[in-house]
């Protein structure tokens, strides 16, 4: 009797999910985020709870409460998603996409042959997007293997039906990415996340972070079109894709000044729909200061993160009164 392979038995069960109706997907999320909510037993519940604090202390505690409940549902939906859309044809998932809003930015950035940096933050349902701009341009993405061999192969193969072409998290996928680039290729780039080792500290929420500035680099150095993206489920079982312009400052000063330019865009969604990102990352220990303030109790956490916006703001405004100081100085005789 032939022994069946363990690797073999868990891709088809995840290919089996997969195929599942995307309302079936959607059930069991909504099913899990009211058990989650309900009980109020997750850590990662806690941890979003927190990140919220952190990052929008000028809403009330009633407002982020009813955040944190829907931004649950919302991630879980989102992961849940992924599986489906990842399982599912690129018609299909096509077929799923009722409206693109800002499309004739894209086909303009697109027609100039300058290449193209799309920066997708951890925000809404972003997977669904890749089978819609895989039916104009062959993407170059950073791909970062998944942990286990089996669900590796799983999104492999979703990326290979995309004809996206994968390349590794460094410095040789970077170059490649150039390369791209300047031949007018495209690139898509999640700016929100903690680099692996170094990075420059740039204000997110006005607390300073280290934060790889890899978008700005490539928008600076290439001159590529730059265009900010999301994706979110609508009313109809389907999802609407935005496609939106960055600040022409992006291009100006340093990385980090584009860096701050994408994390003002990326700022502003937040506010706008707090209920659809993706709460749950600890992107706020990124820091000396802040490395153990998932580990300190709430009130701690929120009054530490308060001392050092102060101290960053007041930091900024004297570095602005030098600078006008000695823009207004008169010239030495």
């Amino acid at each position: 009797m032939t022994e069946q392979n363990p690797q073999n038995t868990t891709y088809r069960l995840l290919k089996f999910i997969s195929r599942q109706p995307i309302q079936f997907s959607r059930f069991i999320a909504k099913a899990l985020a009211g058990l989650v909510n309900a009980l109020n037993i997750s850590k990662t519940s806690e941890t979003i709870r927190l990140n919220l604090q952190l990052a929008l202390p000028e809403l009330s505690e009633q407002q982020r409460e009813q955040i944190t409940a829907q931004a649950i549902r919302n991630e879980l939906l989102s992961y849940f998603e992924f599986f489906s859309i990842w399982g599912s044809s690129n018609q299909k998932n096509l077929s799923r996409i009722h409206h693109v809003y800002g499309e004739q930015y894209f086909h303009d950035a697109l027609a100039e042959n300058k290449g193209l940096v799309l920066i997708v933050p951890h925000f809404g349902t972003w997977e669904i997007m890749n089978a819609w701009f895989a039916q104009y341009t062959q993407m170059t993405i950073m791909y970062k293997p998944v942990k286990n061999p089996t669900a590796d192969a799983f999104v492999r193969d979703a990326r290979s039906r995309e004809q996206a072409h994968l390349v590794p998290t460094d410095e040789s996928g970077v170059r490649q990415i150039f390369k791209a680039l300047k031949q007018g290729g495209t690139t898509v780039i999640l700016p929100d996340h903690t680099p692996n080792a170094g990075g420059e500290m740039i204000p997110y929420f006005g607390l300073p972070l280290a934060t790889s500035n890899l978008s700005a680099k490539l928008i600076q150095k290439t001159k590529a079109k730059a265009l900010f993206l999301y994706a979110l489920r609508n009313a109809n079982d389907g999802f609407d894709m935005y496609i939106e312009p960055i600040d022409e400052a992006v291009y100006q000063g340093t990385a980090n000044d584009g860096s701050r330019v994408i994390f003002t865009a990326l700022e502003d969604l937040i506010r706008k729909y707090p209920e659809h990102y993706h709460w749950s990352y600890k992107r706020f220990k990124a820091s000396p200061a802040t490395d153990s303030i998932y580990h300190l109790p709430m009130h701690e956490a929120v009054a530490l993160a308060q001392k050092i916006r102060n101290e960053t703001a007041a930091e900024k405004n004297m570095a602005a009164a030098d600078l006008t100081g000695n823009a207004s100085a008169p010239a030495a005789n």
